[in-house]
């Protein structure tokens, strides 16, 4: 028995699960706010702190082209690499991926920095804001925490090893941090809307994965020719030497099962959140998921291991997720309401948005009492006209606003 192997096999589907189950507790919603005596102050804070936490969620008519979409960029890149060399390619992706690189190790690391100080503590971090102006109307608004900035030169390091050094450019371990980095965000940011559109989006790409490994050596010519870290590897020895090369694991492999499962974490966060909302709650339909992932991987390697030939990860994968799914459903008597369930953005940001307009409408109406009020007392000493008194408060609002 090869055990420098096995051994790499299970490095692979750590490495694999730990993406997963961390990128899935980065796409939980955040806590409900809780109310403040400054409650324009702290409403307008949390929305910063928020400003990214309502992405778009794939629908199933997105599921659908999802296979087509990738078997156009997937089959552009194969022409690419063929006829005009993968030097051209890999010049390309590599500045891209680098550039990326250093955004989502940012990113990463900030997750990594709130979840082990606490959010509560993160808060009270004084807080930088960058706002860009065309005039009257704002084009873009950034803002971060102080550790942020200090952990923005930490980011860089990464993709300016891989990019620029030789050497780094093949370690193993700077391909996995950015893979990982990768993985963690397109999980947390990526999101399906329902576990209708998952197995549209898992039945789809099932074909997709099938297709492209066995009717065609596509899959395998482009994923073996690109030297970009969108794969996760592992040294086959125990020793971690490179001689006998390495067992590979592509993201899309990690990426498309794991929106599932994250799918399946807040199902379970939605079901405990509505009877007792609170931190911790029990993951029946999450660890299903989770463990169908692990199992559908093992299956994977087994397979390829067993005949020496590549394997499409998601033959196995897609039918172990959604079978998981349906299982636990029917066992637990909730197939007919996880099935209808929408992941919808959480309806605590309208009661913030709504309470925003109430501050607002607050601000404007002491604003509108402060200007009827300063006419009197500008009367008694200079009694400047009356087109004065109204311009002048209003000056006052838009330089404020301006600020």
């Amino acid at each position: 028995m090869d055990w420098d192997l096995i051994s790499s096999y299970a490095g692979l589907l750590s490495l694999a699960t730990a993406s997963i189950y961390a990128g899935s507790f980065g796409s939980l919603p955040k806590s409900p706010r809780k109310s403040s005596d400054a409650p324009g102050k702290s409403l307008l804070a949390d929305q910063d702190d928020d400003d990214d936490e309502i992405p778009d969620r794939l629908s199933s008519g997105d599921a659908w082209l999802f296979p087509v979409f990738g078997s156009i960029a997937l089959f552009s890149l194969y022409m690419v690499v063929k006829y005009f060399g993968k030097e051209w390619i890999n010049y390309l992706l590599g500045w891209y991926f680098s550039l990326a690189g250093v955004g989502s190790m940012w990113k990463s690391l900030i997750s990594l920095a709130t979840f082990a100080l606490g959010s509560e503590r993160w808060k009270k971090f004084d807080k930088t804001r960058l706002l860009i102006l065309k005039g009257p109307r704002e084009v873009t608004s950034l803002s971060f925490r102080t550790p942020s900035i200090v952990l923005f030169p930490i980011a860089i390091i990464p993709s300016a090893l891989y990019t620029f050094s030789t050497a780094s450019r093949k370690s193993v371990l700077l391909t996995d941090i950015l893979s990982m980095s990768f993985s963690h965000n397109a999980l947390s940011l990526l999101k399906i809307d329902s576990f209708k559109t998952g197995c549209i989006l898992l039945s789809g790409l099932f074909v997709y994965d099938i297709w492209w490994v066995f009717g065609t050596d596509v899959m395998v010519s482009v994923a073996t020719s690109l030297d970009v870290p969108i794969k996760l590897l592992w040294p086959k020895s125990m020793s971690f030497a490179a001689e006998r090369g390495f067992t590979m694991l592509g993201l899309g492999d990690i990426v498309i099962p794991g929106v599932f499962v994250a799918l399946a974490l807040r199902y379970d966060h939605h079901r405990y959140s509505k009877s007792s909302p609170q931190a911790s709650f029990t993951k029946p339909y999450f660890y299903s998921a989770l463990a169908a992932y692990i199992s559908g991987l093992a299956t994977t390697m087994t397979v390829m291991h067993v005949f020496k030939k590549a394997q499409p990860a998601l033959l196995y994968l897609s039918p172990a997720c959604m079978l998981s799914f349906f299982m636990t459903a029917l066992v637990r008597g909730e197939l007919k309401s996880a099935w209808s369930w929408s992941d919808e953005p959480e309806k605590s940001l309208e009661s913030v948005d709504a309470a925003m307009v109430d501050t607002k409408s607050d601000r404007n109406e002491s604003a509108t009492g402060n200007a009827d009020q300063a006419p009197v007392e500008e009367k008694v000493e200079t009694e400047p006209d009356a087109s004065e008194t109204e311009s002048k408060p209003k000056k006052k609002r838009s330089k404020k606003k301006a600020i």
